[in-house]
């Protein structure tokens, strides 16, 4: 369907098909274009922002060696800050120009809210939101960054409007 996105694990779905607009092709056409950059995994467009959404998933069935992901070393950290910012280009070159909101989606064995919001907070360092303040003349390339898990992706008031769900076979 159109605007039902499968992660690329194809264990879950996001639906946006009451989205503005929304994407899960950049990778697609950064690879096309002969460009190897990082890029988030979902963007979607609702009446007043863009939501980057990046997927990281390590508690799925099959998934290679889940213990070993740890979301909080600096390379993770690194990977995560530059995939905001290399996306921000793709954004450009189709003119959508709303806020932006960054939003980790994260599922990893013992992970929970506490780290979530660690995690979240070390974030909100390596992205531009110092910067904006200091030169920024009232622009912003980033108004937000939150990391959830699903649960609280579909609870939000904001967010649950794209349920992430479970795929089932048919």
């Amino acid at each position: 369907m159109e605007n039902i996105f499968i992660e690329e694990n194809g264990a879950y779905s996001i639906d946006c098909r009451t989205a503005v607009w929304a994407t899960d092709k950049m990778h697609e056409d950064y690879h096309n274009a002969g460009i190897h950059i990082n890029d988030v995994d979902f963007l979607i467009e609702n009446a007043t922002h863009i939501l980057m959404v990046e997927y990281k998933n390590a508690c799925i069935e099959n998934a290679e060696n889940p213990n070993a992901f740890h979301p909080m070393e600096e390379k993770k950290i690194s990977i995560a800050t530059r995939k905001f910012y290399d996306s921000l280009h793709y954004l450009r070159l189709l003119e959508k120009d709303k806020p932006i909101q960054y939003i980790y989606i994260l599922e990893y064995p013992n992970g929970d809210a506490t780290t979530r919001k660690r995690l979240r907070d070390r974030l909100k360092t390596e992205l531009p939101f110092v910067l904006q303040n200091n030169i920024g003349k009232g622009k912003k390339l980033i108004e937000r960054v939150e990391v959830l898990s699903i649960a609280e992706w579909n609870a939000d008031s904001n967010y649950r409007e794209y349920p992430i769900k479970r795929v089932t076979l048919q």
